[in-house]
């Protein structure tokens, strides 16, 4: 048994120096390519890394190419595909930089609508977990629109639609977020205006019924805690509120919660209504 274990650590020694070996001979041939003079040679070895998804090796020889190509017929192609190359290494900062280059020196290219495309598509990539900072999703809205706005008639005008829903929908996420911090927080007055914002900047979500209750409820939350003079007007507000919710959101899911807070609003309409009426007789 110690014998076969002693092989099979041997086996695999082995296996690893192989590894290790055929890494090592990868690196120092790639490594004489970069360092030859023979541009046809270098760009031949760039086309061929390029074809079999070597893009990092693919990068570094289109690079070094490019004082040698430039103003030739190869030029265009190369920095379209350098572009791909940073592109599928998921560095977006620097393939974006590239795809929007690409458009600039080569506007009549008939990649220059794809190269469009793809450098609003890097900042919807670059865009973050809702709780971070969007500008790179605003970012992929606006070029995404410009893009449907300079080429109604693409292909990919769907696709342009579908990333600036997805885009919207982060922000509106983002957005209810920032609402139900303020009332986690005890911010009510702030948590109830900004989930009436939500409602607002995005009238046609799917959790509407949501925001206006979440809204609600922070509304009467900050009018229990605010001073005895300012509730009566403030339990206004939220009974208001209530019948929109009822008027707007019929079969939501949040209606007899609503109907709760209603009816509990109104009681307290009536308590204060009789306390003003009481100090009125005193008087």
């Amino acid at each position: 048994m110690k014998k076969l274990v002693l092989f099979s650590l041997i086996i695999l020694g082995f296996a690893a120096c192989s590894r290790k070996g055929v890494k090592l001979q990868k690196s120092h041939r790639f490594s004489q390519i970069l360092k030859s003079k023979d541009i046809d040679y270098k760009f031949k070895m760039a086309e061929q890394y390029y074809v079999n998804k070597k893009y990092n090796f693919a990068q570094q020889l289109f690079e070094d190419l490019f004082p040698y190509v430039k103003g030739t017929d190869r030029y265009e192609d190369m920095y379209y595909k350098l572009a791909y190359c940073y592109y599928y290494q998921k560095d977006y900062l620097n393939a974006e930089n590239y795809f929007k280059t690409f458009t600039e020196t080569f506007p009549s290219s008939a990649k220059s609508e794809e190269c469009e495309y793809m450098r609003a598509y890097t900042y919807y990539k670059q865009s973050p977990k809702p709780e971070l900072d969007q500008t790179n999703t605003n970012k992929a809205i606006g070029l995404m629109q410009a893009f449907i706005n300079m080429h109604p008639g693409s292909p990919k005008i769907k696709e342009a639609n579908n990333i600036i829903d997805l885009c919207r929908e982060k922000l509106e996420t983002k957005d209810f977020l920032n609402a139900q911090l303020y009332y986690n927080l005890g911010y009510f007055k702030a948590a109830a205006i900004t989930f009436s914002g939500v409602l607002d900047n995005y009238p046609d979500s799917k959790n509407g019924d949501l925001y206006k209750y979440q809204s609600v409820r922070s509304y009467f939350k900050y009018a229990e805690m605010s001073y005895p003079d300012k509730q009566l007007e403030r339990f206004e507000k939220v009974k208001a509120d209530c019948s929109d919710f009822l008027d707007r959101f019929q079969g939501s899911k949040y209606t007899t919660e609503i109907t709760k807070i209603n009816t509990e609003t109104n009681n307290l309409i009536k308590n204060l209504q009789n306390e003003q009426t009481k100090k009125t007789a005193q008087r």
